[in-house]
């Protein structure tokens, strides 16, 4: 595997925990939802936030959950999208985060709906001058990079399915006429003592990609969770069935989808795991034991 970046470990509880601080859907008492992904990572120690939502709930959940976001030591972007990383400008000004991201994901990025109206959907511009002014360490992540011991972000994804696409109609310009391919989507494992855990931000490259790369990158160790985004929201009803069929090969133990994966692929998911479908909304916890 190639690395980029590696830092120490301080002293191992032995023990991760996951905890959905952003998610479209939110169970607890004064937790709030919004459009948007955002997952609280405590790593032996370390805390590390992937992606940080839209921005407009992340400080008070993470306050209700207690996350400290002052103590965050890592931020992870899955990718350049607004709803990943609308919270990164609030986030840094409070702590002294290293930041990973594929260079890709600060490209001008951009949607067009069915009436052809154009909008911007890229990293918000405060954010965007915090990570080029600021004296911070930023990470690019083009191929896989240790973020610390056992805790590795992919980089970018091979697409070699003929059946997986980004997902939508994503572009690079505000005239909409260069697609965008998302080159920076990207996940981040570690293995726990079942297996390996993924965590997902929108899987635009596919989600059958994103597992058939991890599966390569760790030498085919079985993979056990798959928690976040499937981005199958907009997905035929053959693509949805032959993701199903292609999962069914991993034998998850655990699989949580969230934000992006849709309602109708959900429910087919739902259906199609019903032993190991578990709901991923804000407040949701995961524990997972290291070996």
């Amino acid at each position: 595997m190639t690395t980029n970046s590696s830092k120490p470990s301080r002293k191992t509880n032995r023990r991760v925990r996951v905890t959905v601080l952003v998610e479209n859907t939110a169970q607890g008492t004064g937790l709030l939802a919004e459009h948007g992904l955002a997952f609280w990572v405590d790593w032996n120690g370390h805390k590390v936030l992937f992606d940080t939502g839209q921005g407009f709930v992340l400080t008070g959940n993470a306050h209700k959950l207690g996350a400290s976001l002052g103590e965050t030591d890592t931020i992870v972007l899955s990718h350049g999208h607004y709803d990943h990383t609308g919270g990164l400008a609030d986030t840094l000004i409070r702590c002294e985060a290293d930041v990973y991201l594929h260079p890709a994901a600060l490209k001008p990025k951009f949607a067009c709906n069915k009436l052809g109206i154009t909008r911007d959907i890229g990293i918000p511009f405060p954010a965007k001058k915090i990570l080029q002014e600021q004296d911070r360490n930023v990470v690019k992540t083009e191929s896989p990079t240790h973020i610390y011991e056992g805790l590795t972000v992919t980089g970018a994804i091979p697409r070699v399915t003929d059946f997986e696409d980004t997902g939508g109609p994503f572009f690079l310009d505000a005239a909409c006429s260069k697609p965008d391919p998302i080159n920076d989507d990207q996940s981040m494992f570690f293995e726990a003592k079942q297996g390996i855990v993924v965590v997902l931000g929108c899987a635009h490259s596919g989600i059958i990609n994103i597992l058939r790369y991890i599966n390569q990158l760790t030498g085919g160790k079985p993979i056990h969770a798959v928690l976040g985004g499937l981005h199958l929201v907009q997905a035929s009803p053959e693509r949805i069935s032959r993701t199903i069929d292609e999962l069914k090969h991993f034998n998850l133990g655990l699989l949580a989808p969230a934000h992006c994966t849709g309602l109708v692929a959900a429910a087919a998911l739902r259906q199609a795991f019903p032993n190991h479908y578990i709901d991923c909304h804000v407040g949701s916890r995961f524990q997972f034991d290291l070996p």
